[in-house]
């Protein structure tokens, strides 16, 4: 064990767990397990120590040899076991960090910090500080890592929208908050995602569509930058007294960073949402925010960038390329003329295209365009893993129609009367009166 330590002093990590295994293997359980009174027998307190040092040595080596994915979970059942051992402490949450999980390693840092400080009336260590504020360095880069633990891989290519990402990419330090707004399906979030990929320094994606109450949004960020929120029972507050601030502790969190937050998915919650991004980018100068929402925030400085549907052109490459993902072989070119009337027809909407694409698994591309009359039965076929109101095109229209006001759908009852758009002299000749539906 002491050959073993002093490798990994040297830092020769594979020599190191030779060694380490050698020794580990040597161990055959409890020290001296039937002695009575060997809780306090100094020999079995040095022999576990001298243990348990191995162990933690075994896992730095594996560390060392960025093997951290493989010694995760052991290291994370040790801990458990062992909330106050810093070392061992400090090993799981450089194992976190090295796997790009930083927001998890930072919430480590304070599961331990919080228990030293009930338990022991300390704080951490000068190791285990250090550590944490390598964390939270405002100048170190952000790796691939980062990027795989705050934003989810995407799994299909990114087609179209170069000169929408190009701008987005060009501007960051010049636009502290820019909002994506559109239709529902038209590709907001997926631009959002690709956008983010191109910003200097870390990004956090706080998604906001399973969010039911706008009084939960802080909380749901929060955690989203790895800050846990816990809820404690209180006394009711007395009458007189300030409401607290619903965003502080996220001001807080954030204070001098700098990262880009990524807000998916806001037009449910806007209002909350507005007041949450008007408070950072207000109190905490280093944060910049992308917002997806098919409406704008509202919020001074907003940048607002629409996304339209897609040209003809590249909706044919979408469906063509998500086709033939569906049925091997496909090319719109096989009925270019079909082809292109479903695109037109799906007004170029990216998720409608791919719903329509999947069905080519059963129906040729001419079929599909036929059945367009009944299109809200036919395109039902989104990925399982989807959002559910992104796994049929009704369900993408039913979730727009539930967020309008009442008579915000009187005037889209009445603008269904024209076949395919309209000027605003016609839509003013059939919505402007105040009568009733």
């Amino acid at each position: 064990a002491a050959e073993g330590a002093a490798a990994l002093a040297v830092g020769d990590a594979g020599r190191a767990a030779v060694l380490l295994d050698e020794a580990l293997g040597l161990w055959r359980g409890p020290a001296l397990a039937d002695l009575p009174g060997r809780d306090a027998d100094p020999l079995v307190v040095r022999v576990e120590q001298r243990h348990a040092q191995a162990r933690r040595d075994r896992f730095a080596a594996d560390l060392a040899l960025g093997r951290a994915a493989g010694v995760l979970a052991p290291l994370a059942a040790l801990a458990a076991e062992q909330p106050l051992d810093e070392p061992l402490q400090a090993l799981r949450i450089r194992a976190l960090r090295d796997t790009g999980r930083a927001a998890e390693a930072l919430a480590a840092y304070e599961e331990v910090r919080t228990a030293l400080a009930e338990r022991l009336g300390t704080d951490p260590g000068p190791a285990l500080r250090a550590l944490h504020a390598d964390l939270l360095a405002e100048d170190r880069p952000a790796g691939p890592g980062d990027r795989t633990g705050a934003l989810p891989a995407r799994l299909t290519s990114f087609i179209g929208r170069d000169d929408e990402l190009g701008d987005l990419a060009a501007a960051w330090g010049d636009r502290r908050l820019v909002t994506l707004t559109g239709p529902g399906g038209v590709g907001k979030t997926r631009l959002a995602l690709e956008a983010a990929e191109t910003y200097d320094g870390p990004v956090h994606l706080a998604e906001l569509a399973s969010v039911r109450d706008g009084s939960t949004v802080g909380a749901a960020v929060l955690t989203a930058l790895g800050a846990r929120e816990t809820q404690l029972w209180q006394r009711p507050p007395v009458p007189d007294a300030a409401p607290k601030d619903p965003f502080a502790d996220l001001v807080e969190h954030c204070g001098t960073r700098r990262m880009l937050l990524v807000l998916d998915n806001c037009e449910h919650v806007v209002g909350t949402a507005a007041e949450l991004a008007q408070s950072l980018l207000t109190r905490c100068p280093g944060v910049t925010v992308l917002a997806t929402s098919r409406e704008p925030l509202g919020v001074p400085g907003e940048v607002v960038r629409p996304v339209g549907p897609l040209p003809v052109g590249v909706a044919l490459r979408l469906l063509g390329e998500r086709g033939a993902a569906a049925r091997p072989g496909f090319s719109v070119e096989e009925d270019l003329g079909a082809a292109e009337e479903v695109c037109r027809r799906l007004d170029g909407l990216p998720l409608a295209i791919e719903l329509a694409a999947a069905r080519l698994r059963m129906l040729s591309v001419g079929q599909i365009a036929e059945r367009l009359d009944d299109r809200f039965r036919l395109l039902t076929a989104g990925a399982r893993t989807v959002l559910p109101r992104q796994q049929t095109l009704r369900a993408v229209v039913d979730w727009s129609w539930e967020l309008l006001e009442g008579p915000e759908r009187v005037v889209l009852r009445r603008l269904s009367v024209f076949a395919g758009g309209c000027g605003l002299a016609a839509a003013e000749a059939v919505c402007a009166d105040r009568a009733g539906p």
